[in-house]
């Protein structure tokens, strides 16, 4: 883990640290979908969306890398080939549309200390996608042990923040939530 992310942690308040850390995402989030993003060649990049495409290929990981290290090549293939189903159900059902910022790998690691503030690292996976993703990955990164308490309070302060979570979509975004917890 950032070694400034871990003194953060211990020194102050988690709740404090996470706060700053959703403020900083929700500006992320900010950035138009449909911007060119200049690269170190002075040359433009456009941000593709998020699609099955990339939902599955991240799920591959765990069959085609975890699995096999338990099960034979044949019941991974199966199992992988059930699970597919379901996941394609899964990800056909989310409800928000591909309409911010997706860092795609928004974890305290490629977090690091920019002055006072918070910067981030490795974006170059980045995607116009869910508003829920880079939440999940903040508070369910499994690297890191926070408790229950701590992330309903994560989760309720980045709805309390963002103006595109309504009451009336709360339970969608909390069911896409979920699904991209699962993936």
């Amino acid at each position: 883990m950032n070694h400034y992310i871990r003194k953060l942690l211990k020194k102050k308040n988690k709740f404090v640290v996470y706060k700053e850390i959703i403020d900083l995402l929700l500006k992320i989030q900010k950035i138009k979908p449909d911007s060119k993003i200049k690269n170190v060649t002075k040359g433009r990049h456009l941000i593709d969306n998020y699609s099955n495409y990339y939902l599955f290929k991240e799920s591959n990981l765990f069959f085609d890398w975890y699995l096999p290290l338990f099960l034979k090549k044949k019941k991974c293939l199966n199992i992988k080939k059930r699970a597919k189903k379901v996941l394609l159900r899964l990800y056909n059902s989310l409800n928000f549309s591909n309409s911010c910022f997706v860092h795609r790998d928004f974890h305290l690691e490629n977090l690091m200390k920019v002055k006072k503030n918070i910067g981030v690292i490795d974006s170059q996976d980045a995607l116009i996608g869910n508003p829920a993703y880079d939440l999940v990955s903040i508070i369910d990164d499994v690297r890191i042990k926070t408790t229950l308490k701590l992330k309903k309070k994560i989760y309720n302060y980045y709805l309390k923040k963002n103006l595109k979570i309504t009451s009336k979509n709360q339970s969608e975004f909390l069911e896409d939530f979920n699904i991209l917890s699962i993936q």
